[in-house]
């Protein structure tokens, strides 16, 4: 009978040397519940409504005073003579929030590779939608601020918060069809795709020469990491910061950088899973044969296991599942937590307050669902753009009643079209009341734009069936 070496896990031995079992026994008792919740399509928004209602509620406490203190905390970088120093809310929208923006451009890029935006036919609906849904929004703002200081948030109610959209879709269970998913995925990202356009277009100024200069040095030497056969996330992190310096030093949102490398990252796999399989078998057996030979010899095979797991995917897909969670769980959570901190005091409906108000909240929950359903339904009656299968005219109206969940890139960008005062307060505000209603909208007509909820396991009647397939 064989015997199975101590240091080798097995069911005799199913703990790591040192450890205690009831210890871990705990842990997982404890963690099973976090677990679950993570793995629930909809519980990044949860976090992230979460998130909006602490710092609402901490900033009109009467501990309002360590909220403001919080976010102005000096942190910064001293080398020598050379000092850059910020308060913590520049880090995260200006640094943290650039990983966001890197994960958006992933996104991106795998979408125009092999997703919903890699052939015009597929992207043809999403694309009319999305730019129904800038459009709409921004014009019905300017109609409430045409002529004034104000009109300069018009960008605001223009973006759609990925997260919490597919997160409200998640909630509504399997009354959603796959198409309608995937319909609001690739409009939300062609409309960050906009809104990333808008911000540096218009919401960038004073532009410097030598800020770009900067930033075509780190472009360069990612091109030539690219060139050479580097395939190590991390050493593009140096070359990353420096376009990230250069946009900050050019006046163009730092975070924009995120994008720019997110675009440039690599979307092929150099092993894919052929070769990753070979290479694995490979070296198991020579690993079995220079076990013999101590520890020391096992690590050159090991080394090379590590790499062929490393490249059985693209870079733009591992990063995509490294990151992804960090930004859904952390970034963006303490993004909202930093910026949703309304002082409901602060916030004014005088002078252009009522009307800045009213341009957001009615962009986002009116004008989002009738600029996407009202482009798409013209467009196709041109017979430009046609539905996906499956999907019918009501159900692309809850897309778009969804897509008016603007919040987190409304916040980013209403802190770039407004100075610190009551109007930003009043817009953020606004941004919060118009999400919460364009999701409530959003659920109280659910069940008329897409029936009943299918009973589990039960197949559906003759008459629910034609009516789930009509057009």
């Amino acid at each position: 009978m064989a015997t199975s070496s101590p240091n080798v896990p097995n069911a005799a031995q199913p703990h790591p040397p040192g450890a205690s079992p009831a210890v871990r026994r705990l842990a997982a008792l404890a963690m099973a519940p976090i677990e679950a919740f993570l793995k629930i399509q909809a519980s990044s928004g949860v976090v992230l409504l979460g998130g909006a209602v602490v710092a609402l509620g901490w900033a009109n406490s009467p501990w309002s005073g360590l909220y403001t203190q919080l976010w102005h905390t000096p942190l910064g970088l001293r080398l020598g003579s050379f000092a850059f120093e910020r308060d913590l809310h520049f880090w995260i929208d200006d640094g943290l929030m650039t990983v966001f923006f890197f994960v958006v451009g992933l996104e991106i890029r795998r979408e125009i590779f092999q997703g919903e935006l890699s052939e015009v036919r597929r992207a043809a609906l999403p694309l009319v939608a999305a730019v129904g849904g800038m459009l709409a929004p921004a014009l019905l703002y300017l109609a409430f601020n045409a002529g004034r200081a104000s009109a300069s948030g018009w960008g605001v109610p223009m973006a759609t918060d990925i997260a919490f959209a597919v997160g409200v879709l998640a909630l509504l269970g399997n009354r959603v069809a796959p198409a309608l998913r995937i319909l609001l995925l690739a409009l939300a990202v062609i409309d960050d795709v906009g809104a990333i356009a808008v911000i540096a277009i218009f919401y960038s100024s004073g532009l410097a020469p030598l800020g770009f200069g900067i930033a075509g040095v780190g472009v360069l030497a990612i091109l030539a990491l690219q060139k050479l056969g580097a395939r190590n996330a991390s050493v593009y992190l140096v070359p990353g910061i420096v376009v990230w310096a250069g946009a900050y030093v050019a006046g163009i949102h730092p975070t924009l950088a995120g994008v720019v490398v997110g675009l440039m990252t690599p979307v092929r796999a150099w092993f894919g899973k052929e070769g990753f399989l070979d290479q694995a078998s490979q070296s198991v057996e020579q690993s079995r044969a220079a076990a013999d030979h101590g520890a020391h010899a096992l690590l050159p095979h090991l080394d090379q296991l590590a790499t062929a797991r490393r490249e059985a995917v693209s870079p733009v897909e591992r990063l995509l599942h490294l990151l992804h969670g960090w930004v859904a769980f952390g970034v963006m959570p303490l993004f909202a937590l930093a910026n949703a901190g309304v002082e409901l005091g602060s916030a004014s409906f005088e002078g252009d307050g009522t009307r800045v108000f009213l341009g957001i909240v009615v962009g986002l929950a009116i004008g989002k669902p009738l600029g996407i359903i009202g482009l798409s339904w013209l467009l196709q009656r041109a017979g430009l753009v046609a539905l996906p299968t499956g999907v019918r005219w009501p159900q692309v109206g809850l897309v778009g009643m969804v897509a008016g969940i603007g919040f987190t890139m409304a916040l980013f960008i209403a802190q770039l079209a407004f100075p610190p005062g009551p109007l930003l307060e009043t817009a953020k505000l606004a941004i919060l009341l118009g999400s919460a209603l364009a999701a409530l909208i959003a659920f109280a007509s659910a069940r008329f734009l897409l029936g009943p909820q299918p009973h589990a396991g039960g197949a559906q009647t003759a008459e629910a069936a034609e009516a789930s397939t009509a057009d």
